[in-house]
């Protein structure tokens, strides 16, 4: 499981990421903007979270192991490899790109 926590409007704004209950990565607003104490809406720590799990995770050796694996284990994981692939293409390789998506829809969702 992937959790990013997000701490913000009171003093010391940050931002966490945790995958699978191991802190990935996690920053202070402060440490960006230079303001002590820094209250404001945590992004750089969010974009520096993002940016550092999202590295961490290395979604293309991760892709190259999968073809591996289909390749070793060829004709008999086409099924798997059909409705894998596609998802990959899609949306796993640009994880950055996806997850900015979202993020972006999250934080402009006006009904939270």
């Amino acid at each position: 499981m992937n959790i990013i926590g997000i701490s913000a409007y009171y003093h010391d704004s940050a931002a966490a990421i945790v995958v699978d209950g191991e802190i990935i990565a996690a920053a202070q607003e402060e440490r960006f903007t230079r303001i002590a104490h820094d209250f404001n809406f945590s992004k750089n720590a969010i974009k520096f979270c993002l940016g550092y799990a999202v590295f961490y995770d290395k979604p293309l050796l991760k892709f190259d192991r999968l073809l591996e694996t289909y390749l070793a284990f060829a004709p008999q994981g086409f099924n798997s490899f059909a409705k894998a692939i596609p998802l990959w293409l899609k949306q796993k390789i640009d994880m950055k790109r996806d997850m900015r998506k979202n993020l972006t829809e999250v934080l402009h969702d006006k009904s939270l």
